[in-house]
This record gives C-alpha cells, structure tokens and sequence, in this order.
C-alpha cells in the first residue's frame, strides 16, 4: 500500500487571515500574541485539511519566507540586526521589511529601520525568499525553539508529523557571499548544526524528516556533487530517517549521485515528464523508499486520474511498500480550496484543482491502489468528464487567434531603426534633463479606492461614478508627481487590482478565481489570472485612462502594459499546447494595445516583464530556447512604434546578469531594474557587457517602510554611473508604489528628486 504525504500546504488561509494579522501587527493595531494565535489557528487548521495523509509536513508555515525562518533556525542573522532588543519575530521583520512595526524606529534606535534583506525569486516561481548572507567568517548556531514548538503542537493533535527544512546545500546555493567568499567553504560549519537539528527532532519523537535539495535538478559542477557526498554522508548517522526531496524538474545527470546517496528515502517531481522514474527505479537500493510526485503542485488543472493510474499501478506493483506518492512540490504554489470559488462557472470549475482537490486526488489514487479502481469508480468518472470536457470545449480553441499566430513574421519585431537612431529622436521629442526622473507606474492603493472598487464589482456604485471615481485619483496622481518635480509621469493605475489580472480580465481566454489567492512574499499576496483558451483583445484597455491621465499635464505621460512573458509567468497557464504560443498570442494583443496608444499621443510606454527570466529553465543549457521565443514575444509586441515613441521596460527582484544578452536583445529604450537592496550588485556585470540603451537602476527599495534619504540615492547613482554612462541613466523606484502608503511614497520621491537635481549639478560641474 502507497504512502500518502505532502510537502509543503499553503500557508496564508482560505479569507487570507494571515495577511491580514501580519499587516495589523505591523501598522501596530494588533498584538504579537494577537499574531502568534492566528499562526497556531492556521497551523492546526492545515494539519486537519491533511489529515487523510500518513504523513504530514510541520515546519511549513511561515509568518514571512521559510529561507529566512532557517536562516534564523541555524543563527545566520546579518550583523546589522544582531543588536536590538525585544521580541525574536521582530528581529526577524527587521531582516525581511527593514522594520517590524510602524514605530519599530523610536522603539529599537534604529533610526527608521534597518537594511531589508535582498529578496528574489524561488527557483523558476513567482514566491519571494529573504536571500541568506554570508561572509567567509559566517557561524552558525542552532535555535530551533520555533520549529520544536511547531512540532510539539502538531504531535499533541495527533498529527503524524513530518518536519520539513530546506537541506544544507540547497541552502547554501541560494545564498549570497557578501565578501564574495566561497559559500561551499561553509559547509564544515554548516552540517554540525543541521546534525544537531535532526538528533532533536528525534528526540522529540520524530520519525522521517524532509530535506528539500531542489538544485539536484540543476546541473551542477563537480565540486558541489561531492559535497552532496560529504554532506549526507555525515548526517547518516543520526537517528531520523531522512527523505531528500527534488523538485521543480528532473535529475538526469544527478540521477546516480540522488539515489546512492545515504539517506532513507528520494522524491522525484513527475509533474513535467517521467524520464527520471525507470532510470531511478533501477537505481535505487532496494531498502529506499521512492516518493514520486504525481500531482502537479504548481498548477490549477485537475490530474487525468485514469491515465496515472495506468503508468503508476505496475510501478506500484514492483516497489510494494516502498512507493510514496505525494505532490510534486510544496503547495505552497496554487490557492487553497476551490471550494472557496462561487462566481466561476460549473464547466470551468470542473476542469480545476486547487491545494485541497489535489490532496483529494492524491487519496482517490491512493485508494484506488489499496482498494482496485472499482472502489472509486464514481470519482474517477466524474474526474474523466472533466478532462474530457475541457479537451473538447469550444470556449478553448479560436482559429481567428490560431490564423493571426501563424501569420507573425519576423519583421513584425523589429524597430524602425536602431536605438543609436531613435535616441536622438526620442530626445528631441521628450526634452528630458539628464538623470530624468520616474517611477514604475502604480501609486498606493488606498481603502478608498479598493472600496470604490468593491462597490463597483457589487453593483452598489454606477460605472460612471466609478469612472468618476478613479479619474479623481488620476487627478490627484498626477498633481503630486507634478508637485515633486518629476520628469515623466505615470498615471497611477488606480482602476487596476493587479498587473496581470487587469489585463487579464479585458482579454478572452481568460477566467478569474474569486479566492485563488497565492503568496508572492510576506503579507504580499497574487491572485493569478487562469489562462484557459486562445487569447485575443476585444476592445482597447487602457487607453481611456492614458488619454485622460494624459490631458491633466503638459510633461510626457507614460502608458502603463504588462508584457506577454510576465502575463503568461504569472497565470496558470494552460498546459495542452507549449508556453511559447500562449505567449505569443499575448503578445498580439498587447501589440494592437500598444500600437492604440501611440496613436492616442502616448509617446512613452512601459511594457513591465518583470516574470522574464523567473521563466529560465533551471538547466542552463535549456535557457537558449526559452530565451529566444521570449525575446520574440516582447519584440512582437513593443516594436510597431515610430522611431520616436519611447519603449520602456521593468524587471524587478531577478538575478539576470547572465541573461544581458538576451535583454539588450529586447531592444528596449529605457529599461528599468531593481538595485537598491543589492546596492548596485544587479549592476556589476555591465561593466563587462556594454549595454546599449538606457538602464534606470531603482534607488528607492518599495518593499519596506524606509524611505531612502538624498545621501542614499546620490551613493547609489554615483555606483551606477562608475559602470553605466552618466548620460544613459534614469532615477526610479525599484518597482511600483501600490502596497506603499502616501506618507511613505511622499517624501521618498521627493529624496528621489532632490537627488537628481544634485546629481545633474555634479555632471555639470
């Protein structure tokens, strides 16, 4: 009989209730025992929604990023942090959002805050980890009080625990060398404390423990494949029986290295294809336990029940008591509970399934493979329709749009001229000073304009006194970057919930959940788009608000889109034809977006890919591939412009120095990237590739309260311009200002205004 477990479970709740108790704590209406007991009550209530699994993960749930609780766990707190006082969660929100509560300045001396860590992207997701520091001197210590606690709780339910960590290499890999020291050089010091950590967990009564080692699946170079040896060669001993898990793609070369190395048991993500299992099964020594991830743990679509079973019964016969079966990866990737969802119709409903659902497929295989299919004959028809039902409907395949996709051709991506032709066009155009400043496009979302918004939708406020509504806030937009001096404008993105459901929501091909709601970061959370069918644009989406925002000022108003590859990163995206034509029929409609624009006298225009290289194959040697019909699919879009219209673009939280290439193939006028909590880092690599166009280094970090002062921004700027052209540089948040708060925005732009006007004075001199 198959094992049933799970690795990892959602985290935020069903209503979002820990966004909500982490930003009242943090605004400082709530308490840090008000804080600890909603995290008890979402804990217990995930371990429940579990309950038909043998085993259970306990160590999942994180009040801001699982990386930062095991950089706590191990003692590798950054130094600027290690001397305040008070709570040990406040620390720990000092390191994620710079502060802990809104008065976390007066109370610890910091000052208005301290550093917020560097933030970026999970593997090839859209979560958000704390980046852990290190340095060539970097210790560790174990505090475990946290995850013992966890454990103890969910042993005093019932709960059949399964501690899950991210493992020591995995860990180490994912890490930053401040001092550019080697962070393999660690691992001596490093497995001490993970060994210490899993003798406790046994001690605690703990049977099996999860270690996930996701960069088996990436190619790794000799030096870390034996470190994997020396690693788990030094943690055999210990009294917990530990099972290596892998995902987010297949080991290939590692598969000999994954099987043979000392540990109890091997999970494999089967979710993209099945080329490790046969190879595996051979592999592996008969008294290891193989846990194979059938159940994509990363998208909506409801598993074809039937057609696992037929792969997955012989190898079930063969391994016997040696198969597991559980997700592919954390669930931590797709919203909570379906049944949550009241306004998405019965036929699309039926096609998908979220953290909840596939644990119920999960049990329906499992008992079908205890039991014989005949014992879940009635759940396995109804899961048949479904799949059935959605390969066959009408509402997926458009030949219009399938005719417009074959009809691109290569001049359809490229620029009248090159940028060394355009530049001086757009120049003239614009009459921009130098160091011009901007932002990313959103304002903050204030209660008023999500309650307009919210009336809108309920059908209490009219269309036109919505319209009225957000034309108000346009107003007040584009009076106070006006106000503060800045050079172009954005219109603010009031009428917009999201970047990607926005657009999502005027495009067919389309659906939307009512509760689907995913963690990006922290209290940060996303409700992706579902990208069911062939895509096309109906109607203009923005250029009513652009013209309008537009007619309020006399400096350049840039228009706002999302590009093709982040509308397509960031949705569920179909998974019966590739990515590549989804993507490219996105980008016919933000095409015919843009080309509207232009012609409504918008002649700035942003096209965000901020998801571009969170798409890279793990494996380098797949990212050419990707890269090409990406680039394909933002030049498609951005380059039915004039000379003179200024195409801009933004990428934020992204490690992309070694994808430069392939952005300066974009062929972008102005690109804009985070930098701030890098301090520049992001742009070292332009010393030795000599990037053609404008880059906008962001100096205004917009995931934490602090605002950067004048001497902050003109420090980071003089960096850029040690790398980048003075001439070619722009000032400019990190990314946009929507979950910001105007009393932060405020001064924080005007420091950024002020810094420009010094920094101008300096090229002159």
């Amino acid at each position: 009989m198959a094992i049933l477990h799970n690795l990892g479970f959602p985290r935020i709740g069903r209503q979002r209730e820990l966004k909500w108790a982490l930003e009242q704590y943090w605004q400082g209406s709530s308490t840090l025992d008000a804080l600890e007991h909603t995290g008890s009550t979402l804990r217990q209530r995930h371990w429940q929604d579990q309950a038909g699994l043998d085993w259970v993960p306990v160590g999942d749930f994180s009040f801001y990023d699982q990386i930062l609780d095991l950089s706590f766990l191990l003692g590798n707190v950054p130094e600027r942090v290690r001397g305040f006082q008070g709570a040990a969660l406040d620390n720990y929100f000092r390191v994620a959002r710079g502060r802990s509560v809104q008065s976390d300045g007066a109370a610890c001396g910091c000052h208005g805050g301290v550093a917020a860590g560097e933030m970026t992207k999970w593997f090839d997701t859209n979560y958000h980890y704390i980046v852990p520091e290190f340095t060539a001197e970097t210790t560790f210590q174990l505090n475990a009080e946290r995850l013992l606690a966890q454990v103890a709780e969910a042993q005093a339910l019932g709960v059949a625990v399964k501690p899950v960590l991210v493992g020591p290499l995995t860990y180490l890999a994912i890490g930053k060398a401040k001092d550019g020291s080697d962070p393999l050089a660690l691992l001596p010091r490093l497995l001490p404390v993970y060994g210490e950590l899993l003798e406790k967990l046994a001690a605690h009564g703990v049977a099996w423990v999860q270690l996930d080692e996701p960069i088996l699946v990436t190619e790794l170079v000799p030096a870390w494949q034996q470190a994997f040896e020396q690693a788990y060669h030094q943690l055999k001993g210990c009294r917990v029986r530990i099972l290596l898990a892998t995902y987010f793609g297949q080991l290939q070369e590692n598969r000999y290295l994954a099987a043979h190395l000392p540990v109890a048991g091997l999970h494999l993500d089967l979710s993209g294809n099945k080329d490790d299992l046969a190879p595996i099964i051979d592999l592996l020594p008969t008294h290891k336990v193989l846990s194979l991830g059938i159940i994509n743990g990363r998208n909506v679509w409801k598993t074809d029940l039937a057609a696992t079973l037929d792969w997955l019964e012989p190898v079930a016969q063969k391994l016997g008591q040696r198969l597991w079966l559980a997700p592919s990866c954390s669930l931590l990737h797709v919203p909570v509970d379906l049944n949550s969802e009241t306004v998405l119709d019965a036929e699309l409903l039926s096609w998908l399934a979220f953290a909840q659902q596939k644990l119920e497929e999960l049990q329906i295989i499992g008992q079908a493979l205890r039991d014989g299919r005949e014992s879940v004959r009635a759940e396995l028809e109804a899961n048949h329709q479904a799949i059935t039902s959605r390969r066959r409907s009408t509402r997926v395949h458009q030949p219009s749009v399938q005719t417009a996709v074959a009809g691109i051709h290569p001049a359809m991506g490229e620029r009248q001229h090159s940028y060394a032709v355009r530049a001086p066009k757009q120049a003239a155009l614009l009459q921009l000073p130098a160091y011009p400043t901007t932002t990313i496009g959103s304002f903050p979302q204030t209660a008023e304009i999500r309650l307009a918004r919210q009336r809108f939708k309920t059908g209490q406020l009219s269309a036109a006194a919505y319209e009225d509504a957000m034309k108000a806030e346009i107003s007040r937009s584009v009076l106070a970057q006006e106000t503060l001096g800045l050079d172009v404008l954005v219109h603010g993105e009031a009428e917009r919930n999201d970047m990607v459901e926005y657009f999502g929501e005027q495009l067919q091909g389309f659906a939307f959940s009512q509760a689907g709601w995913v963690q990006s970061y922290g209290s940060r959370c996303v409700k992706p788009p579902i990208l069911f069918g062939d895509v096309q644009r109906p109607q203009p989406m923005t250029v009513a608000w652009s013209r309008y925002a537009a007619a309020q000022t006399a400096k350049p108003m840039k228009g706002m889109l999302t590009g093709p590859v982040t509308m397509l990163n960031w949705s569920f995206v179909r998974d019966d034809q590739p990515r590549s034509v989804s993507c490219f029929q996105l980008a016919l409609a933000i095409r015919e977006e843009v080309l509207d624009l232009e012609k409504a006298g918008i002649r700035v225009i942003q096209i965000d890919e901020a998801a571009l290289r969170e798409g890279l194959p793990l494996r380098k040697a797949q990212w050419q591939a990707y890269l090409d019909w990406a680039v394909a699919a933002f030049r498609l879009a951005a380059n039915g412009v004039a000379d003179d219209t200024q195409i801009h673009t933004h990428m934020c939280y992204s490690e992309f120095n070694d994808i430069l290439p392939s952005i300066a193939a974009m062929d972008a006028d102005v690109i804009t990237i985070e930098t701030s909590r890098s301090d520049m880092e992001l742009l070292d690599a332009f010393q030795d590739f000599a990037y053609p166009n404008d880059i906008g280094p962001g100096v205004y970090d917009i995931h934490s309260p602090n605002i950067p002062t004048e001497q902050e921004i003109v420090s980071l700027m003089r960096k850029a311009a040690e790398r980048v052209p003075a001439e070619r540089l722009w000032v400019n948040p990190d990314c946009g200002l929507k979950t910001r708060r105007w009393e932060e925005v405020l001064p924080a732009l005007q420091n950024m205004v002020k810094s420009a006007k010094i920094l101008r004075k300096e090229q002159v001199l």
